[in-house]
């Protein structure tokens, strides 16, 4: 939020410089974002005088100026403005100065071949309006030479950073109030305009919906004029970073940055009998200010005659009913919106606005009759006019909160000491009403005090974040404890391992555009947003690897030639109860060239799908999972290649991991150019180990040398490899140490149907050495663990 100096001592007496007003501002928890000094901008422009005014000899439509600018010799300035003329003042900008609209550097130049030593300004030129018609003229009185920035009165403008939960800071009054408060001055009364009300108003109000719109109050002024505003309204807009529109719709905009109250003025010739404060009719639909179309629906609350939607409540106004350069009767409007309401309507149409801003947060219900008047006497004031009697259709909300406090709280939840008589004092000056017994009222604009804490936090911004003490937390003697978790502790581990292996760290949004969500979404629901950041990041994604490929993707097109990314993460779903479902998550994805091509190795080599799952293994092996105990099966998903991908799994329904080639036609959603190569280890999944030691005991060799036998088996083509291998690990798992596939053979010499696998296995003996008649024994039980599955020994 911006504002001028000027605009707040306009309801702030205090002789406190800028960086003091800043300093507090910072101390009592409206962030100062920044400061600007406008005078800055306009260094280098003075006050000057048109002496004489002749035609250009080479150009009709420019003219050669004499100009007074009050220090030596009159200068001679080339000017295109129509209103140009000897005698008159203006704005003179000399050699050296930049020009606010562009940053044009000023120079003495020749145009069209004659010299000129600076520019004569219009008000668009220096930011000052939006009038470029001609060039600035100023009052006969006003002193020539001066600097425009002293005679222009430029006044610095501070921005704050207003927290959602003070909306009693989102006008320049409220910002006052509270920097009194503080002591930086004294809050002064508003200025109520005075002004006659006359006769009924010709218009019935009312609201037919009391929860959407507790209170609508209203009233007509017929006879104004509408035209330009005065040049202290629009720069007291100007200020805010409002553009000046019109004398009326800048009233309403001064009253809803000053004193943080948004109002609509409607052009009574535009409207058709009552206006109403009600539902919208669902499909019913809006021509809005912005001149957009929105559409409706019944949870949503608009403004309305007999015959079409005039406004989103609380949001926006809409083009049908606006003022114009031609408007003389209006109908004011002043309501208090149901703050929720507010809020998942402007969130639904995707509309924000400066007065959504503040209704969400919460007006101030006691302000209706204020605002109304204060507005109706500025309009009469200014515009002229003659206002009818207030129309007051419901109710706003009136309960005040009481809280029972404890001043010691102070001291017990602040680390502050203050006076009670302190207290009392900081609390009335905020508004707070300090009753027998520490009885507090708090004012209906505070929506966000809840309880007694917040109460300690109002003393404590006001009295001084600064005077509270420092102090070291307690800490047990010795070392610290470790706090890492053991979910901590394996992503740490992960990540080394991962890194180990020559894959590069990516972190990528927890967002995704929701067509991208859905092509990695399972059989649970995708936690769709409400309110995201922006269309493509709607939704929490329920894959790592959409980002990934993402990633990819730009790393191809930033021609890389080899990608290898990993990614730790969470994968997000909706649970039953409605609640988030996070789960712990590893992605990985190998894209581009495994090898580049070379005089001995020929063609570049590309990543497959044993890349993947050999990189799946190591990678589960480091998080401690049973490797050898995993199975492989198929159903990767979808977005898998179903004949180049599998899954790892600890019997058939707990699934580790799943890896393989991504499917062309995923390659094709995400414009990635492939093959690509991807595994997905399911943290969450990895068994817990068993062993709740501090250390692994320590490695103990074999006394005896482990004996190898190769055997080469005929089994039915339709077996995988790792079932056989886990069959004859099975058959004496206290001798077989280790089973290891090195030939797998189909062809000549194998019958149809059949493929040869031949496995090495080692069998470590124990406490002696094994006998021929040992080894003959574990030979049988193997081949009888191998015929299981319907393999034959080979002759």
């Amino acid at each position: 939020m911006k504002f001028s100096l000027i605009w707040l001592k306009d309801h702030l007496e205090t002789t406190a410089t800028v960086a003091e007003i800043c300093d507090a501002l910072n101390a009592i928890g409206l962030e100062v974002e920044g400061v600007e000094d406008p005078a800055e901008r306009l260094a280098g422009f003075r006050v000057a005088h048109v002496l004489t005014a002749a035609r250009h000899p080479d150009a009709d439509k420019l003219q050669v100026l004499t100009v007074d600018t009050g220090e030596g010799d009159p200068l001679q300035v080339v000017c295109g403005a129509p209103n140009a003329r000897a005698g008159m003042k203006g704005v003179l900008g000399l050699p050296g100065a930049t020009v606010p609209a562009n940053g044009m550097v000023l120079k003495k130049s020749a145009i069209r071949g004659v010299e000129s030593n600076g520019m004569m300004c219009s008000v668009r030129e220096l930011e000052l309006g939006e009038d470029h018609d001609g060039i600035i003229e100023l009052p006969d009185d006003a002193p020539v030479g001066t600097s425009f920035a002293d005679y222009h009165g430029a006044s610095p403008v501070i921005e704050v950073s207003v927290t959602p939960n003070r909306p009693d800071c989102m006008g320049v009054y409220g910002i006052a109030r509270d920097l009194a408060a503080k002591g930086l001055g004294t809050l002064k009364p508003i200025a109520m305009p005075a002004f006659s009300a006359a006769g009924d108003c010709p218009v019935a109000i009312r609201t037919d919906d009391s929860a959407g719109c507790p209170a609508f109050y209203g009233r007509v002024i017929t006879g104004v004029t509408n035209g330009a505003s005065p040049d202290w309204l629009q720069q007291r807009l100007t200020s805010a970073g409002q553009r000046s529109i019109s004398l009326l719709v800048d009233l309403t905009n001064y009253l809803m940055l000053g004193f943080g109250r948004p109002a609509h003025v409607y052009d009574l010739a535009k409207l058709q009998g009552a206006v109403v404060a009600r539902r919208a009719k669902d499909g019913e639909q809006v021509l809005a200010l912005n001149e957009k179309t929105y559409t409706l629906d019944p949870e949503m609350v608009v403004i309305a005659d007999d015959n079409q939607v005039h406004d989103i409540a609380g949001i926006m106004g809409g083009e049908d009913s606006g003022v114009s350069e031609t408007t003389t009767d209006v109908l004011l409007e002043i309501a208090y919106f149901d703050p929720a309401r507010i809020g998942a309507t402007g969130r639904k149409l995707g509309l924000a606005s400066d007065a959504r801003t503040r209704f969400e947060r919460g007006v101030d219900p006691e302000f209706l009759d204020t605002g109304l008047d204060l507005l109706t006497g500025l309009i009469v004031e200014l515009a002229g006019g003659t206002a009818s009697e207030a129309v007051r259709a419901g109710s706003p909300p009136s309960n005040a909160k009481v809280i029972a406090f404890d001043p010691g709280l102070t001291l017990r939840l602040g680390g502050v000491e203050v006076g009670e008589e302190e207290q009392k004092s900081i609390l009335e000056s905020l508004g707070f009403t300090v009753g027998q017994g520490w009885q507090i009222t708090c004012p209906l604009r505070r929506l966000d005090i809840e309880g007694p804490a917040d109460l300690v936090e109002e003393v404590v911004r006001i009295y001084g974040l600064d005077k509270v003490a420092s102090v070291p937390l307690p800490r047990a003697e010795g070392v610290a404890r470790p706090t890492a978790t053991p979910q901590q502790k394996l992503e740490r581990s992960l990540r080394r391992a991962a890194a180990a292996s020559g894959l590069h760290e990516a972190v990528t949004w927890s967002f995704l555009p929701e067509w991208a969500a859905e092509h990695f979404a399972s059989d649970q629901p995708l936690w769709v947003l409400a309110n995201p950041i922006s269309e493509d990041m709607k939704a929490m994604r329920p894959s790592l690897l959409p980002g990934l490929l993402m990633a990819a993707k730009r790393d191809a097109d930033r021609g890389a030639d080899t990608t290898r990314l990993f990614e730790i993460g969470r994968r997000y779903f909706r649970s039953g109860n409605g609640l988030s479902d996070e789960k712990p998550t590893l992605g990985t994805v190998l894209a581009g060239d495994k090898a580049e091509r070379g005089w001995q190795s020929g063609k570049a080599k590309v990543f497959d799908a044993y890349d993947a799952k050999a990189l799946a293994l190591e990678l589960l092996e480091a998080a401690g999972a049973p490797v050898t105990n995993l199975m492989v099966m198929g159903d990767a998903g979808a977005q898998f290649h179903p004949g180049q991908s599998g899954t790892l799994r600890l019997g058939p329904k707990v699934v580790l991991a799943r890896f393989g080639m991504v499917h062309p036609a995923t390659l094709k959603a995400f414009d990635v150019d492939g093959p690509i190569a991807a595994a997905e280890l399911f943290l969450d999944a990895i068994p817990a180990k068993k062993s709740a030691a501090f250390a692994r005991p320590g490695f103990t060799p074999p006394a005896l040398q482990a004996v190898t036998r190769d055997f080469a088996f005929l089994v039915p083509e339709t077996l995988a490899a790792g079932d056989l291998v886990r069959a004859v690990q099975g058959a004496d798992k206290a001798v077989i140490s280790s089973v290891r596939v090195f030939d797998v053979f189909a062809g000549a010499g194998v019958p149809e149907g059949k493929k040869s696998v031949a496995i090495e296995v080692t069998m470590q003996p124990g406490e002696t050495s094994f006998k021929d008649a040992d080894l003959k024994t574990l030979a049988e039980k193997i081949v009888a663990a191998a015929g299981k599955l319907g393999a034959e020994l080979r002759g």
